[in-house]
């Protein structure tokens, strides 16, 4: 199937197995896809070099296309709408920052030292678009638009819902870094949170981040205790809890293992076919 400028669209027909049209976004429904790509091999010991190599040709792609840097060095990741680039980037695309550090390793051609970087450098720009806010809270997006960077000029693109992506980057970038930029940074999001959307029954999302006297949703996320919080506990736990080489994270922060089918008995296996390699479409079933 064609891939326009090496990217998976957002939306595929179902009746023609074609494109659906060619909205192009590593945030809201397309980020899982991606990230996917990357756990598949992962959570396969490293074994499913298909779901790699589909994983390094889409990031090549996304960093041809869709990555670029603002005026005042801003590195940000745009989405292609009616043939152009569209230079604002969504809250769900900050999690790309911890997907890029985790796909360092394994990289082609030695790149692992540039994608650490490039992940770091995502977290600095979403890090920034909290910083930019009344709250110090992140917006659902921000624009870079001339003067305009890593600011929601949008009304309805002001909110805050307790979203976990820029924590999710916060702890990849810590984990592989031990920077304590990133921890400073998940403790100036944790004071925020605590202070502007804790209510008597919970947490609420906030209307306008940036506004001095917020007004609540009254909604809190089933994603803010399955990840927002789950992310902030890990950023400041060790490395020993849930380690990265025996675990991986799905698209909702539920942890599963690396299957390493020579310690490992599948159930309705046979002990000749554990060491069979799993193909690529079980790995997306359990993965889901």
């Amino acid at each position: 199937m064609d891939r326009p400028n090496g990217l998976y669209p957002n939306y595929l027909n179902p009746r023609t197995g074609r494109w659906g049209q060619y909205h192009t976004s590593v945030g809201g429904l397309g980020d899982s896809f991606y990230e996917y790509l990357l756990k598949a091999w992962l959570m396969s010991d490293k074994t499913d070099y298909e779901a790699r190599k589909m994983y390094d040709d889409a990031v090549e792609a996304i960093e041809k296309h869709l990555i670029k840097k603002s005026r005042g060095g801003l590195v940000f990741i745009g989405e292609w709408k009616n043939g152009h680039l569209e230079k604002k980037m969504g809250h769900l695309a900050c999690f790309a920052g911890g997907m890029f550090a985790l796909g360092a390793d394994g990289s082609r051609t030695d790149k692992a030292g540039h994608y650490l970087e490039l992940g770091a450098e995502i977290a600095r720009t979403c890090h920034e678009s909290y910083d930019r806010t009344a709250l110090k809270l992140g917006p659902e997006s921000f624009k870079f638009d001339g003067a305009v960077e890593a600011v929601a000029v949008r009304q309805a693109e002001k909110y805050y819902i307790l979203r976990p992506e820029v924590i999710e980057t916060y702890w990849y970038l810590w984990r592989f870094t031990h920077d304590p930029r990133y921890r400073q940074w998940g403790w100036e999001a944790t004071l925020a949170i605590e202070k502007y959307c804790r209510v008597s029954g919970g947490f609420s999302g906030v209307k306008d981040v940036y506004s001095s006297t917020p007004t609540h949703d009254d909604v809190q996320q089933s994603f803010f205790l399955a990840e927002t919080l789950k992310y902030l506990y890990l950023l400041f736990s060790g490395d020993d809890l849930l380690p990265l080489d025996h675990w991986v994270f799905n698209t909702e922060a539920h942890p599963l293992p690396v299957l390493r089918l020579a310690n490992t008995t599948l159930s309705g296996t046979s002990r000749d076919e554990e060491t069979k390699p799993l193909p690529p479409s079980t790995l997306s079933v359990l993965l889901r």
